[in-house]
């Protein structure tokens, strides 16, 4: 079993009041939604420092080309939304550590890279090659003991342009890291305009896979293209991620539901102001929205659509409260799992 980094309780965080209030579940059960740089510089938490407040966990290549045969259009349908990995976790108490806001700023697509997966797609028939400005979402698919599941996740920003954010019980449940890891951006009824994405590395926090503190559920996958040496940011872009910044801030929420009354055949959002957990004791704060299962690990941007820099993920909702989404505030531990990450 991992022992977690230690987080101050005495650390305070941008415009927060700290929270007691105990969490029984036999009330309030959970369900799953399931530093300013320049653009050429990602420093961070050096990858040799064994005090970055993660862990990861490396597919070996014969796997990753597993997953991406694995993942047919038959099974992508039948997987099932993350909703039971968290069902009826412990909710343990405390204040996440913060420092400075900072921010990463975006990278954008290669104007000729997306232009030749976009004649691909049309040559393979898919509907379309971007979406609006959101092809940088997409769909996770992954296989946890035994059964198949999927949630969401988002291209971000990094330093080696192939890194992915989503929740971490999208990851790792009880200490057990998923297989066949696979991201589909631009996902659309079927179709996987960008072709899909497997991962090379899986990084989450000690946190989160020592004790699935859902303060920490955040999570950040290394990916390769199943075909050809573009990557996954020149392909699709890369949202901007902050961190540390002001709490009770405008967020907008990306993610395939897939749980009724959705089918998780496209993307949804939602958009809401954001609000402190009053009914457990997370750190977490809450936006209205209905979606559901299957948006696990979808992105939170700051502001009123895809454009602005993510800043939490769609992590779980109380069962007592409708319409509530959850996701966990990016403070100093879950920034240094991104660098981990990024400048691998």
């Amino acid at each position: 079993m991992i022992t977690p980094r230690t987080v101050s309780e005495s650390s305070s965080r941008p415009g927060s009041s700290r929270l007691r209030r105990c969490l029984h579940l036999a009330g309030g059960g959970l369900f799953a939604a399931g530093l300013v740089m320049g653009s050429a510089s990602f420093a961070g938490a050096d990858p040799g420092d064994n005090d970055w407040g993660g862990e990861s966990h490396a597919p070996s290549v014969t796997e990753q080309k597993a997953a991406a045969d694995y993942w047919t259009p038959e099974r992508m349908e039948n997987a099932k939304s993350a909703d039971s990995l968290v069902a009826d976790k412990d909710v343990p108490s405390g204040d996440v550590a913060s420092s400075d806001p900072s921010t990463v700023p975006s990278q954008k697509a290669d104007p000729a890279v997306q232009k030749s997966v976009q004649k691909q797609a049309a040559t393979d028939g898919a509907e379309t090659a971007a979406a609006g400005g959101t092809d940088h979402i997409g769909k996770v698919f992954f296989t946890q003991g035994g059964t198949d599941y999927v949630c969401s996740g988002n291209a971000v920003s990094s330093g080696n342009k192939s890194t992915v954010a989503t929740a971490g019980h999208c990851t790792n449940e009880d200490g057990t890291w998923a297989t066949n890891w696979t991201f589909v951006p631009g996902y659309d009824h079927g179709d996987a305009p960008y072709g899909k994405w497997t991962a090379s590395d899986l990084y989450s926090t000690q946190q989160w896979i020592s004790s699935e503190d859902m303060n920490y559920d955040a999570a950040f996958a290394v990916v390769s293209p199943e075909s050809g040496s573009a990557s996954l940011t020149d392909t699709v872009g890369g949202s901007a991620v902050a961190f540390n910044a002001e709490r009770g801030q405008q967020y907008t929420s990306y993610g395939y539901p897939a749980a009724a009354p959705f089918d998780g055949e496209s993307l949804e959002n939602c958009q809401g102001t954001a609000f402190d957990d009053t009914l457990g004791d997370t750190d977490d704060q809450g936006i209205d929205c209905d979606m559901t299962g299957g948006s696990s690990g979808g992105p939170w941007f700051l502001g009123g659509d895809a454009s602005g820099a993510q800043n939490s993920v769609n992590s779980f909702g109380y069962t007592s409260q409708a319409n509530v989404m959850y996701g966990p505030y990016f403070g100093d531990v879950i920034q240094s799992t991104y660098q981990q990450a990024a400048n691998s």
